[in-house]
């Protein structure tokens, strides 16, 4: 069925979206949800059977399988209630017609739907029959998941090493095969191998004759190339891939991945280019697979859509990225955590995020995963990271150990965010006779370290007054770099409405494009690599920084092309002039050698 909107709404963080399918999919809006802590969904899970009279049996860590069966229970009550709560939309007896119109109004113009229902109902037909048609028409929204692929750390029982299934992304990802939902699973973060590889033995990810798969495969991916890789190795398996959603490296929200420097504009060009090649050359090793398998495969290459997200801020790009890059749906990330009808955010944070400058939001090195996360200074999990570090105590109890994939110092792992990592670590330090200037800056890099697996999903617990005990009232966020142009909370009609045109609710007349914007960050980025390289210089980063300063003066020469006949040339031309003299004053690493100039 084709989606009633063009944007939808990605995973953000492990709380923030932990429960949006429920507040929005009735409205015909894809949402995500964060599959990482089954123990917040299983908080979540008794919450919701309370408020809806539905009956709750615990499932406790003494269950055999307690993750996957826990992440099972709550995708079936979400979907349950969300069917419940569409169906009741669908169905009211009071005031039909107004119900109806209010979600037709939603949807954008260019819609045929909207266009259809607006039709009949000034045509003045019988209300019965209008009533009827816009039923049948109306489509409920996805109930997406999300699962971190590298988030897979190995399990145990008592002593004893579990097998792979056990892990937690492999649990994961059971917990939604075994679900109720038809909808589709969001695989981030990079290839795991070992669990695509998992994903064979579940019967609703393969098609069937006049049917495509139940359970449909989405690739967060940061270029084609990666696509294509990943795309090849699961049809391998028999397994397509239905959609490929593009994220920017940098200007997005969470955890940032800056490739080699290759900018949102030519990815997205790549893939409108190749996308029939993708699409073809993927299906005929698909159906190969499946023959293999004595598996029905379908003759024709299945439906397949790109998607894209990060640093999306108004109705022009996001019509830009629809009808130039032939996108199948925008994601619209950042701007929804200020929107309470469709995200989970506790008022503290809620009211930090609306007062966030763009001097507040800063990409860090907290995550411990070792990625760059994006984050909000001053947020309240990092002010009691600050108090322990005061405390002589760095580091954090690591309650849920989602993140504990370090073996330094235990084969079960550790997180670098822990108490005991840090101070196993500091005392390393302390042992190997560092310059005082030299131990402090490793120091650092210790204890800048936070508990983002708990900090992620606290914002849902205190949102709906459940006991934080044992996670403490620490919040980390998330936004991207975006946050700084949206000043204030606002309705989920508002919010939808500025979308499409229809309303403006950024103040602020210096906002610059998205391209402009994720190229300005792709360039501070390069400048502390470049400052990282000088102190530890090594070849393999030398090679990256070549490889990366190119791909940006290529994204440079590729926006100034793209935009030379556009009705923004103007305003494109000068910034990305600018950006270009920036990054010809610091120092080149070409092939001639480190620490020159173009001139």
């Amino acid at each position: 069925m084709i989606n009633a909107h063009s944007f939808h709404i990605p995973v953000m963080g492990i709380g923030f979206t932990i429960d949006t399918p429920l507040k929005v999919s009735q409205f015909g809006i894809d949402s995500v949800i964060s599959l990482v802590d089954d123990i917040l969904l299983e908080r979540l899970r008794k919450m919701y059977c309370a408020k809806s009279g539905e009956t709750y049996h615990e499932i406790t860590d003494k269950t055999e399988d307690f993750r996957a069966k826990r992440i099972t229970a709550y995708l079936n009550l979400i979907h349950k209630l969300a069917q419940e709560k569409f169906e009741a939309f669908r169905h009211k007896n009071t005031e039909t017609v107004k119900n109806f119109k209010g979600y037709f109004d939603m949807l954008p113009d260019s819609a045929p739907i909207k266009a259809e229902f607006e039709k009949r109902l000034l045509s003045g037909r019988d209300v019965a029959k209008l009533l009827a048609w816009a039923k049948d028409n109306m489509r409920m929204g996805s109930i997406d998941v999300n699962i971190m692929t590298k988030v897979d750390k190995d399990n145990y029982s008592k002593k004893e090493k579990l097998p792979s299934e056990f892990n937690d992304a492999h649990a994961a990802l059971r917990g939604f095969a075994n679900s109720t939902l038809n909808s589709s699973m969001i695989l981030s973060a990079g290839m795991n191998p070992r669990l695509y590889s998992y994903i064979e033995q579940f019967e609703d990810f393969y098609p069937h004759p006049d049917q495509e798969p139940k359970k449909k495969i989405v690739l967060k991916v940061s270029d084609y190339r990666s696509a294509l890789i990943q795309g090849k190795f699961l049809a391998k398996k028999g397994l397509w891939v239905s959609e490929y959603r593009i994220e920017s490296g940098l200007n997005c929200g969470g955890h940032a991945f800056a490739t080699d420097g290759y900018l949102l504009g030519p990815i997205l060009e790549q893939f409108k280019e190749n996308r029939e090649v993708l699409r073809s050359s993927v299906h005929e090793i698909l159906t190969k697979a499946l023959g293999q398998k004595n598996r029905y495969a379908p003759d024709k290459p299945m439906s397949l859509k790109i998607s894209a997200q990060g640093g999306v801020g108004n109705t022009d790009e996001h019509h830009f990225l629809l009808n130039y890059y032939q996108i199948d749906s925008v994601g619209w990330g950042t701007p929804f955590l200020l929107v309470p009808e469709a995200t989970t955010v506790d008022r503290d944070t809620l009211e930090k995020l609306a007062g966030a400058k763009k001097e507040d939001l800063y990409l860090s090195n907290i995550s411990p995963l070792g990625i760059p996360f994006h984050s909000l200074r001053g947020n309240t999990k990092d002010l009691e990271k600050e108090r322990n570090l005061i405390n002589g105590k760095p580091g954090s109890p690591c309650p849920k150990k989602f993140v504990a994939l370090n073996k330094d110092f235990k084969t079960k792992g550790l997180c670098t965010a822990s108490r005991q990592y840090q101070h196993l670590k500091i005392q390393e330090l302390q042992e190997r006779g560092l310059s005082k200037k030299e131990y402090e800056f490793h120091f650092n890099k210790v204890t800048e370290k936070a508990c983002t697996c708990v900090g992620l999903g606290t914002s849902a617990l205190l949102t709906y007054g459940l006991d934080t005990k044992i996670e403490g009232e620490g919040v980390s966020v998330c936004p991207g770099p975006n946050m700084a142009y949206f000043s204030k909370p606002v309705s989920l009609k508002l919010m939808i409405d500025h979308i499409y045109g229809r309303k403006n609710i950024i103040e602020c007349t210096d906002r610059p494009n998205m391209f402009i914007k994720e190229l300005r960050i792709y360039i501070d980025y390069l400048k502390q690599q470049i400052a990282d390289y000088e102190r530890e210089p090594t070849e393999k980063h030398y090679k990256y920084l070549v490889l990366f300063q190119k791909n940006l003066i290529d994204g440079i020469a590729y926006y100034k092309k793209l935009f030379s006949a556009h009705s923004q040339k103007q305003r494109m031309t000068i910034p990305l002039e600018e950006c270009l003299r920036v990054l010809e004053a610091l120092p080149l690493y070409t092939e001639q050698g480190a620490g020159s100039t173009v001139s």
